[in-house]
């Protein structure tokens, strides 16, 4: 039954981007007390920009391990989709589970006012937890 199978949550792990310049950078952060392994992430995005719906190629990153309270680069997002919904899926392995989980930016959330301090990177930037 499904209410028998045990999904666990991702916790402590986050997305924060950082602007450079006219473009941003995102990166995965890893708040936990241990490491995790095996990291892939998937990121596109979609939406509509000048009235016309616009849609990235995907791409798929593998991090490896990535170590505790460390972060690791993951992508530029071009300034020509900031205006786009940045969508990223985090698969990672801990203790023999597989974990995963979806951070999404939305168009309006990738704008220097919302910036804040952001944990382990040491500047300002945006994040989602």
């Amino acid at each position: 039954m499904k209410k028998d199978i045990h999904i666990p949550k991702v916790k402590d792990v986050a997305f924060a981007v950082i602007e450079d310049g006219e473009d941003w950078v995102a990166y995965l952060l890893n708040m936990n007390n241990f490491p995790i392994e095996n990291t892939l992430v998937s990121s596109k995005g979609y939406g509509k920009i000048n009235n016309k719906q616009k849609k990235t190629t995907s791409f798929s990153h593998f991090l490896g391990k990535i170590e505790e309270k460390s972060y690791k680069k993951v992508e530029h997002i071009n300034k020509s989709v900031v205006g786009l919904t940045n969508e990223f899926f985090l698969t990672f392995y801990k203790d023999g589970l597989i974990y995963d989980k979806k951070y999404i930016f939305l168009p309006e959330t990738l704008i220097s006012k919302n910036k804040t301090k952001l944990p382990l990177l040491g500047s300002k930037g945006i994040m989602i937890k």
